[in-house]
């Protein structure tokens, strides 16, 4: 019951990253918003969520996760119906934003506690399983957010996010009935700490964010992520020198948590902006709808729901190493197969290859957690938890920032030499090359353009030699994700193996050793 529990509470946080892109042209019309201040309203709860990542695994562990869990909970479902409600006028942009940033903050602090009370409640030789049913159901609902926001926004747009009321009432009764013991640690909130992570994080996130929009030629980009990384720096000195720091950083010092971590970066580096790139390029080169490129993408979940539950059983029999290894080695061939497989411009045919790259990271996400969660000092479930999925969103936002780059510089090139070729002047080619990836990149619109001349009329007839452009322009995506499995494998080599056999003592007490 306590696992139901939190996988309905995690649930609406992993909907809400891909359920709200389904709405967003609703949103726009309906309340006038700028394009600029729609990517806001994405963008401000993933920033959120960045920044406050640490800070919700330490409090789980100083006030108990049972209590972090609720109070994430009911800020997130509170900020949701909110969202819901935002009124017409100029007000509505700013409104969505503040509410999609307080979402963030919920999603922040239920998600380390949620983990931490998972943990909590199964024994070692357990864990493994429930790990990997809890990631492989919660990231199955990753996919469902098209197709549930495609089939929500017909009615109305405000429906994703009133659609997190009933799964919250669900999560919050399921707790109460598991009666989930809530074990507390002693200490004291390093506020100093979390201010400075929360800053550091969020001004680097922001940065790759507004990479592709802003250019990696802007000194605005580089303002934000060298001195996201430089108050990065600034928080692992000072947390060297205090007593009860945000992060212990001893952690580090096993070099099995060390390499979990490094995998985990690798491979979300492709787990996540895999859900962006793929829905763009069905819906522009395959021309499918948006709850059709939801469907495409449960190819991928079909070999990343069975290759989890796999996964798990190998961690709980032989430790992480073999499962990373495996996964690692799978999926940089089945994004490296898959990308070869875009030009053909076929759903169907592609399946093997999206499933083949899907168990890949199926056999690592659980493995990778559970192996660094088990190795968590003094049994600081939550503060561990909280490291490795700020590991995971800061890979996220770091993925999409350079892949964007790249399918958009690849994409103007490849148009421009098309329109060039049937005979439009190359300055005139650059322009409209430049727009026709604009409005491909930003929203998926690959509806040839509606002016007059011959710039356009020449655009309108080279729409299916744009959509081949298109596809070969994601390749070079796709190759890239397959390198970040190849490091990932190269990674994973260095895990030292064994497995852990009892739980991580409490603080004071001499550390688990591997078996």
């Amino acid at each position: 019951m306590a696992l139901a529990a939190m996988m309905f509470a995690v649930a609406m946080t992993f909907i809400d990253q891909t359920i709200v892109s389904i709405a967003a042209p609703d949103i726009v019309r309906e309340l006038d918003l700028s394009s600029s201040g729609m990517q806001w309203v994405v963008n401000a709860y993933l920033l959120s969520l960045a920044a406050f990542f640490a800070l919700g695994g330490r409090l789980a562990d100083l006030y108990g996760p049972r209590r972090v869990v609720v109070a994430g909970t009911l800020v997130f479902v509170v900020s949701s119906v909110l969202c819901g409600c935002v009124p017409d006028g100029g007000a509505a942009q700013t409104w969505l934003i503040v509410f999609r940033a307080t979402q963030g903050l919920g999603a922040a602090l239920l998600f380390p506690a949620a983990l931490a009370v998972v943990v909590a409640v199964f024994p070692v030789e357990r864990r493994g399983r429930a790990l990997a049913l809890f990631f492989g159901v919660t990231g199955a609902l990753t996919a469902i957010g098209p197709l549930l926001g495609g089939w929500l926004t017909s009615w109305t747009w405000r429906a994703v996010f009133w659609v997190n009321v009933p799964v919250a009432i669900v999560a919050l009764v399921l707790t109460a009935l598991a009666h989930i013991p809530d074990r507390r640690r002693s200490g004291t909130l390093d506020v100093r700490g979390a201010a400075l992570v929360a800053a550091g994080m969020g001004l680097s996130v922001l940065g790759f964010q507004q990479a592709w929009s802003w250019g990696w030629d802007s000194w605005a980009t580089w303002v934000c992520i060298a001195g996201g990384i430089a108050v990065l720096c600034a928080f692992v000195r000072f947390e060297h020198r205090i007593r009860h720091p945000l992060i212990d950083l001893r952690v580090f010092r096993d070099r099995a948590f060390t390499v979990d971590a490094a995998v985990l970066f690798f491979s979300m580096l492709a787990f996540v902006p895999l859900f962006f790139f793929t829905s763009v390029y069905a819906q522009v080169s395959l021309s499918a709808s948006p709850n059709q490129a939801a469907l495409f993408l449960l190819y991928f979940f079909a070999g990343f729901a069975i290759a989890s539950q796999w996964g798990g059983r190998i961690l709980d029999k032989r430790g992480a190493r073999p499962a990373l290894k495996l996964g690692t080695a799978l999926g940089c061939a089945g994004f490296a197969l898959w990308a070869g497989k875009l030009t053909d411009l076929s759903m169907h045919d592609q399946w093997p290859y999206a499933a083949l790259a899907g168990a890949g990271i199926g056999f690592v996400l659980a493995p990778a957690s559970t192996d660094a969660v088990n190795r968590s000092i003094g049994a600081s479930y939550g503060e561990v938890t909280g490291i490795t999925q700020t590991v995971r969103n800061y890979a996220a936002s770091v993925g999409l920032a350079v892949y964007g780059t790249v399918l958009t510089h690849v994409t103007t090139g490849r148009v421009r030499d098309t329109l060039e070729s049937r005979g439009i002047p190359a300055g005139d080619a650059g322009t409209v090359a430049r727009d026709v990836t604009e409005s491909i990149t930003g929203n998926g619109d690959a509806r040839p353009p509606t002016g007059t001349g011959s710039a356009a009329e020449a655009t309108r007839d080279a729409m299916s030699a744009i959509r081949m452009d298109f596809a070969e322009a994601n390749q070079w995506v796709f190759y890239g994700m397959a390198i970040a499995l190849g490091v990932a494998f190269l990674c994973a080599l260095r895990h030292p193996g064994g497995k852990v056999e009892a739980d991580a003592p409490k603080a004071g007490e001499p550390a688990a050793r591997a078996g």
